[in-house]
């Protein structure tokens, strides 16, 4: 039979204070520590390389490395001007083609028609891209484009870049678009607001961040990228014309790298910096574009 308690009786509590010898606690200790160990090893050759190019590349960091065109082979100083140009023209032509086309198809795949056959083949399609090398972009491209027109040039470059940037927008534009909450749809065509007034004023603002995101993604990695621009673009030792070949950061380096001149090598580390620092300020800018439209 059981005995009530009295009034006068202490009643036990439990002891809430962690113990780190007790199973759970000691389960979890182990693991953080694991988790810790593989991060920071994780980032042992990201910084050993940023530490690298910000050691070798800023020794020729100056004013005249964006001003002044390629050096010839034995002589002194010059820049890379005309890369960064070129970079920065090839990039922006494959961006005013995969953005818009990348969006749109972002908004078919998560809005009008997510389950249908187009929608799922499209989806593979996509997928399949971004892990195809980044050169068959670039032999597309020189079937598609130099050998129509007849010469390399920066417009070939721009839509061999626009291959690999497509499938990297419309995947990740897609998901910002199905993080939306469905409220917010409901309420819109609640107030009257046809389908599209929904996407244009509800939908696609919400998910700007996530576009953004993803469009800074596909822009980093088409400004990296130096196979599609060796069959589109090549390179020049001159300002840009956009119907001839043309200059970029990725081919310079990869040029100069391999040169046995020590002016040379050290204008490929000073450019390699130059391609990480353009990667970090459109990553930054994109932060404080995607705050202030969550705000």
């Amino acid at each position: 039979m059981n005995t009530p308690i009295t009034l006068t009786e202490t009643i036990r509590l439990p002891n809430l204070e962690r113990q780190p010898m007790e199973p759970r606690a000691l389960k979890s200790i182990v693991l953080s520590a694991i988790t810790v160990t593989a991060a920071v090893t994780a980032c042992i050759p990201l910084f050993s390389v940023l530490i690298m190019l910000i050691y070798r590349g800023g020794k020729r960091l100056s004013l005249e490395i964006f001003y002044a065109l390629p050096p010839t082979a034995f002589e002194m100083g010059g820049g890379f001007g005309n890369a960064i140009v070129g970079t920065l023209f090839m990039v922006g032509i494959a961006s005013l083609i995969s953005v818009p086309f990348g969006v749109l198809a972002a908004v078919y795949l998560a809005e009008l028609g997510p389950y249908s056959r187009v929608s799922q083949i499209a989806r593979f399609c996509a997928k399949t891209m971004t892990g195809l090398p980044s050169i068959l972009a670039g032999v597309f491209a020189y079937a598609a484009v130099v050998l129509v027109m007849g010469s390399y040039s920066a417009w070939a470059g721009g839509i061999a870049l626009s291959l690999l940037m497509i499938p990297v927008v419309m995947l990740t534009a897609e998901e910002a678009i199905k993080m939306v909450p469905q409220s917010m749809k409901d309420a819109a065509l609640g107030m009257g607001c046809t389908a599209s007034q929904s996407m244009v004023k509800v939908v696609l603002p919400v998910a700007i961040p996530g576009i953004i995101t993803g469009v800074v993604l596909a822009v980093a990695r088409a400004a990296g990228e130096t196979a599609p621009l060796l069959f589109t673009a090549l390179f020049s030792d001159y300002w840009l014309q956009a119907n001839e070949p043309t200059a970029s950061l990725a081919v310079l380096i990869y040029n100069y790298s391999g040169m046995p001149f020590d002016n040379q090598i050290e204008l490929a580390w000073t450019a390699s910096l130059v391609l990480v620092l353009m990667v970090l300020v459109l990553n930054v800018v994109s932060r404080i574009i995607g705050r202030r439209k969550r705000t």
